[in-house]
């Protein structure tokens, strides 16, 4: 009886070893989506994908241009923001580390100027 209680104690052990190994490290990544003046973009489309182009998720800048992507797995990921029909630079390599939250600001361009004059 002994040996038969000890066995399953050493089975329930290596699963949970199994279950502790399978488990996925994720973190945290938020930003902020600023215009060419400093003041944050609200509704922008942030776009996140892995530096090798994979995975792309998205999300929206609330009120306040703050953006979050919760729970993603760590590694490198490249970011960039759309609004008003413009692209930000994209940031590469943005780290997501296990249990951290990692912040960075996505910058728009300056609106372009799209004045003209008709001569008569």
């Amino acid at each position: 009886m002994k040996r038969m209680a000890a066995g399953f104690y050493i089975l329930m052990l290596l699963g949970l070893a199994v279950a502790v190994h399978a488990r996925v490290a994720v973190g945290t990544l938020v930003g902020t989506v600023l215009d060419a003046r400093g003041n944050p973009v609200s509704s922008a489309t942030v776009t996140m994908q892995t530096s090798f182009g994979q995975e792309p998720n998205a999300t929206h800048t609330d009120s306040e241009g703050r953006f979050r992507f919760a729970r993603f797995r760590t590694g490198q990921y490249d970011l960039r923001a759309y609004a008003k029909g413009e692209f930000s630079d994209w940031v590469k390599r943005v780290t997501i580390r296990a249990g951290k939250t990692t912040e960075v600001t996505l910058h728009m361009p300056p609106a372009a100027d799209q004045s003209f004059t008709v001569k008569p």
